[in-house]
C-alpha cells in the first residue's frame, strides 16, 4: 500500500476535525483553569489520532462490504475496491489502531479518574457504530449530530479533563462555558458531514443510506449549513466577553469573507469532486484560526506577566 493510498484510506485530509479540538481544549485548560499536563495530553493525542484513523478505515471497510451499488461504488469509488486493497490487511490495520488506542485510554483512566472511562466508552461506541451495524450512524439523520458532538465537544472536554482532572468541576458553570468554546468546531465538523451528504445525496439513495438530506431536502440542508456557520462566529465573538478566551480570538472574524466565499460555492453547486472541499477548507481554516488566535492570546498574556 502506497503512502498516498494509506493517507486516503485514513482520510488524513479531515484530521483537522480532531487535532484542533484537542488544541482548543488544551488552550481552555491553560487559559481558564490554569492547568496543563503535557505527559497525559500527548498520550491522549496519540490515542485519539489512532482511533480517529481506525474509525475512518472502518467507514471505508464497511462501505465496501455493504455497498448495494457493486458496479460503480464498490469497484470504482470506494478506495478498497478502486485500489484493489486486501480487505484482510485493512481489517488488521483497523484492529491494531483500535487496540493501541484502547490500551492508551485505559492507562489514562488509571492516571486520572473514572469519568474519563465513561467519556472514552461513549466515544468508542460512537466511532464503532458510526459505520457499523444494521443502521450505521453515518447513514442516518443523526450522523451530523454525533460526528459534531463527538469530534467537536467530546474531544475538547476530554482534552480539558486530562489536563485539569485534579481540579475539574462537573457542574453547569464549567460545562456551559465548554459548550460555547466547543460549539464553533462542533458546528464546522457537523457541516463537513452535511456537505458530504449534500454532495452524495444520489449515491446515498442508491446505497439505501437515508441521511438527513433524504428527509429535509437539498434546500433546507443548505440553509442549515449557512446557519451553523453564522452561529459558529457568534460563539467566537461572545467567548472573550465571558472571560473564557483571550480577546485575540476575535481575529478569527477576519476569515468571514473566506468562509462566505466557500459557502457560496457549495450553495451554488453540490458536486463531490468540485465543492465538497469547501466544507473541508471551512473546517480547516476556521478551527485553525480559533486555535492559533487562542494560543496567541495565551502567549501574549504570559509575556505581559
Amino acid at each position: 500500500m502506497s503512502v498516498p493510498v494509506f493517507l486516503e484510506l485514513v482520510e488524513m485530509k479531515a484530521k483537522t476535525a480532531s487535532v484542533f479540538p484537542f488544541i482548543i481544549g488544551m488552550c481552555f485548560s491553560a487559559f481558564y483553569l490554569h492547568q496543563v499536563n503535557w505527559g497525559l495530553a500527548i498520550i491522549f493525542f496519540v490515542a485519539m489520532f489512532l482511533f480517529n484513523m481506525a474509525v475512518d478505515i472502518m467507514d471505508n471497510y464497511n462501505d465496501y462490504h455493504h455497498a448495494v451499488d457493486t458496479v460503480n461504488y464498490k469497484k470504482k469509488t470506494n478506495i478498497i475496491g478502486r485500489e484493489n486493497l486486501n480487505p484482510n490487511l485493512i481489517l488488521a490495520l483497523l484492529l491494531t489502531f483500535s487496540a493501541i488506542a484502547a490500551l492508551l485510554g485505559i492507562y489514562l483512566v488509571y492516571r486520572t479518574d473514572w469519568p474519563l472511562l465513561l467519556m472514552g466508552i461513549f466515544c468508542f461506541l460512537v466511532g464503532i457504530f458510526y459505520s457499523s451495524g444494521p443502521h450505521p450512524l453515518s447513514g442516518l439523520p443523526l450522523g451530523e449530530f454525533f460526528s459534531g458532538f463527538t469530534m467537536g465537544f467530546m474531544i475538547i472536554l476530554i482534552s480539558v479533563y486530562v489536563n485539569s482532572y485534579q481540579i475539574f468541576a462537573w457542574n453547569w458553570s464549567t460545562l456551559w462555558r465548554l459548550v460555547i468554546i466547543a460549539l464553533p468546531d462542533q458546528l464546522w465538523i457537523s457541516n463537513l458531514m452535511l456537505a458530504n451528504n449534500l454532495c452524495d445525496m444520489q449515491e446515498d439513495e442508491n446505497n439505501h443510506r437515508h441521511t438527513i438530506i433524504h428527509y429535509i431536502g437539498i434546500k433546507n440542508g443548505l440553509r442549515a449549513y449557512c446557519t451553523k456557520n453564522v452561529v459558529a462566529f457568534v460563539m467566537i465573538i461572545i467567548s472573550p466577553f465571558l472571560g473564557i478566551a483571550p480577546w485575540t480570538v476575535l481575529l478569527t472574524l477576519l476569515i468571514i469573507p473566506f468562509v462566505y466565499q466557500q459557502t457560496k460555492q457549495l450553495v451554488h453547486k453540490q458536486v463531490k469532486s468540485q465543492t465538497f472541499l469547501s466544507g473541508v477548507r471551512t473546517l480547516l481554516v476556521g478551527s485553525a484560526c480559533q486555535a492559533v488566535t487562542y494560543l496567541l492570546g495565551i502567549g501574549l498574556s504570559n509575556l505581559m506577566h
